[in-house]
C-alpha cells in the first residue's frame, strides 16, 4: 500500500500511475447507485488517467442510478457509466475504487478481486494491505474535491461537461459548502464555479419527477414519529434506496431535531440513511453500532447509511430490531413517539 496523504498532488498522481502501470484496460469503480460525488470524481478520474496514455478506462457501478437528479446528471452531462452486470471482469488487469473502499458492502467488487487503488474520503475501516495505492482523506468534504487536485496535477484540460460534473458534485456532497466542507473543498468550488455550465445544473436540480416520488414524501410525513430530539421514519417497499438518503435529509430540517433516520425495503435489503446537524457527532460510527452484526453500514461525520439483508426474515422483524437500536443508540427511550404531523 502506498500511503498518499503525505505526497504532494504531482507525487501522488506518479504514484496512481505507476500502480496501474502495465494494465491496457481499467475499471474506475464507482459505489452501487452512485451519486454525484462517485459519478464526477470517476469521471474525472478517467480523464487523468487517460491523458497521455494508452490506457482504456471505463467507469463501472452497481445497483442503479435511481434519484431524479443523478439521472439528470448523466444525461444532461453525457456522462456513460456501465453496469457492471454488462461487463467482463477478466478484461481488466487493474481496478481503481472510488469514493468507496473494500469492504463497506456499497460496492460490486467481487470477493476474489483485490482493488489495485482507490481514493476515497471515507474514513478507513479494514486493512488496506492489499491494495497498490490508497488516497484516503478523511478532512475533505468531497471525493470530487480530491478528483480535482488530479486534475490540476496532471495537467488535463476537461471539458466543460466534466468541470460541471466535479462543481456538481461537491457542491450537492457539502450542500453548498455547508457540511463537512473544509479548505480544499471550498478552494475547489470557487475555482470550478466560473467554469461551471450553471444552466445545466439548474436544470439537473430541477428535474422532473415520478408521480412515487410524492408519494413516498406523503408515506415518510405519515409514519414519521419525533422522539425527543431524533425523528424516525419507515418508507417500506421503495422504488429506488436514494430515497430513503432523501428523506433522511429532508426531515433533518425538523427544528429542534439533532438526528433524522430513514428506513425503507429495496429489493431484498433494508436500507437505513443517518443524518445528524451535530458535525462532530461521528455519524459513521453511530451507524455501525446500530447495525452491528445485521449488516453492513458506513459513513463520516454528519451523514451516513446501511444495508441489512433479510435474509429469513421479514421486513417487518428487521425494521422494528433497527428502530429499537437505532432509538436506544440516540436516547430516543421506548415509547412509540410523537407523530410527526397530525390531521
Amino acid at each position: 500500500m502506498t500511503p498518499s496523504e503525505a505526497l504532494d498532488p504531482k507525487t501522488r498522481l506518479a504514484a496512481l500511475r505507476a500502480a496501474v502501470e502495465g494494465s491496457e484496460r481499467v475499471l474506475i469503480l464507482a459505489h452501487d447507485n452512485p451519486d454525484p460525488d462517485a459519478l464526477a470524481s470517476a469521471f474525472a478520474l478517467r480523464a487523468v488517467l487517460g491523458h497521455d496514455s494508452d490506457l482504456e478506462c471505463t467507469v463501472g457501478y452497481g445497483g442503479i442510478i435511481g434519484r431524479a437528479e443523478n439521472r439528470a446528471m448523466t444525461r444532461e452531462l453525457e456522462l456513460d457509466p456501465v453496469r457492471v452486470d454488462d461487463l467482463d471482469w477478466d478484461a481488466f488487469a487493474s481496478i481503481v475504487l472510488v469514493d468507496t473502499q473494500p469492504g463497506f458492502g456499497n460496492n460490486s467488487l467481487p470477493d476474489d478481486r483485490v482493488a489495485t487503488a482507490l481514493i476515497d474520503h471515507h474514513p478507513c475501516r479494514s486493512s488496506l494491505d492489499e491494495v497498490a495505492f490508497v488516497d484516503i482523506r478523511e478532512g475533505y468534504g468531497a471525493t470530487a474535491t480530491m478528483a480535482h487536485e488530479y486534475v490540476q496535477a496532471s495537467g488535463v484540460s476537461l471539458p466543460t461537461n466534466l468541470l460541471t460534473a466535479l462543481f456538481y458534485a461537491i457542491k450537492s456532497e457539502t450542500q453548498e459548502l455547508g457540511r463537512e466542507a473544509g479548505y480544499a473543498d471550498r478552494e475547489a468550488y470557487l475555482s470550478l464555479l466560473p467554469r461551471a455550465d450553471k444552466a445545466v445544473i439548474a436544470r439537473i436540480q430541477r428535474a422532473r419527477v415520478p408521480r412515487d416520488y410524492f408519494r413516498a414524501f406523503q408515506l415518510a410525513i405519515e409514519n414519521a414519529r419525533v422522539h425527543g430530539r431524533t425523528v424516525l421514519t419507515d418508507l417500506d417497499r421503495v422504488e429506488s434506496p436514494d430515497i430513503v438518503a432523501e428523506i433522511a435529509d429532508f426531515l433533518l430540517r425538523l427544528e429542534g431535531a439533532d438526528w433524522a433516520a430513514c428506513i425503507g425495503r429495496y429489493g431484498d435489503d433494508m436500507v437505513l440513511s443517518l443524518r445528524t446537524s451535530d458535525p462532530d457527532a461521528h455519524a459513521g460510527q453511530v451507524i455501525r453500532r446500530i447495525v452491528g452484526d445485521l449488516g453492513r453500514a458506513g459513513g463520516h461525520g454528519m451523514m451516513a447509511g446501511g444495508k441489512v439483508p433479510l435474509r429469513e426474515s421479514s421486513y417487518a422483524e428487521v425494521a422494528k430490531d433497527v428502530r429499537a437500536r437505532l432509538l436506544e443508540e440516540l436516547g430516543g427511550g421506548k415509547k412509540p413517539g410523537e407523530p410527526l404531523a397530525t390531521a
